[in-house]
């Protein structure tokens, strides 16, 4: 099993706080509470109406497939959740000019699954329920709502959302036996736009890390699956 490239030390996450004014780059107002991340650049944002149906951008591009790379340094999930991580990965895609927002970039990807996929993740959310982990429930699996506009605190396919600025979208969920999250990062900078997809999980015991060992082999593989189906339909 891959660990990634750190080990477990922290317990990073979002903290809840009462009081305060929220400073783009570090602290996000949802349902009332304060939440900080443990990672700079983070803010919430509204974003303009997306349509009903995120479909064929582009020209599909046949033979492209994703590069595994390393968290980037430009991800809010830098540097702490890296470095406390179990287990993470990351993935980089090309985008087609002019690079989509990250949250229709979000249902490029995952707004498309076939119904095996949709499948085997209401199989896996039940064992991981079995765990004591928070799951989303089966209708926001086999057909997640769209929202006009996403702020922290939404729910984005089956995960809240965690932060949301003009290049990252972070979702994820806390539980006691491991903390996930995963990242959409918009790259602009480079020669061409390109879309890094990390994930990262932290566990607080055993439990989470005997999950980890059944479904990392899974995630992996459906990761890399997933982002070839959009590169190779036009999505992206």
């Amino acid at each position: 099993m891959n660990r990634g490239r750190a080990k477990c030390g922290l317990t990073p996450g979002l903290t809840p706080r009462s009081t305060g004014t929220p400073r783009a780059g570090h602290q996000a107002r949802a349902g009332g509470t304060l939440y900080i991340f443990t990672g700079p650049g983070l803010a919430s944002c509204r974003w303009p109406p997306l349509s009903s149906n995120v479909g064929v951008r582009n020209k599909p591009m046949r033979h492209a497939t994703p590069v595994e790379c390393d968290v980037p340094l430009a991800s809010a999930l830098q540097p702490r959740l890296v470095a406390a991580a179990y287990f993470c990965d990351s993935y980089r895609a090309p985008l087609t000019p002019p690079p989509a927002g990250v949250v229709e970039i979000f249902f490029s990807i995952f707004g498309h699954h076939p119904r095996w996929i949709k499948l085997a993740l209401v199989l896996r959310n039940r064992i991981a329920k079995r765990c004591g982990l928070s799951v989303p429930n089966e209708a926001e699996v086999m057909a997640p709502p769209r929202r006009q506009t996403y702020e922290v605190g939404d729910t984005i396919g089956p995960w809240p959302v965690v932060s949301v600025t003009d290049n990252e979208l972070i979702a994820g969920r806390d539980n006691g036996h491991l903390d996930f999250r995963l990242s959409i990062l918009r790259e602009l900078g480079g020669p061409s736009p390109s879309v890094v997809v990390s994930t990262i999980c932290v566990v607080h015991n055993w439990l989470g890390k005997v999950y980890l060992f059944f479904i990392i082999p899974f995630h992996r593989w459906g990761v890399k699956y997933i982002i070839t189906r959009a590169l190779r339909a036009g999505r992206l």
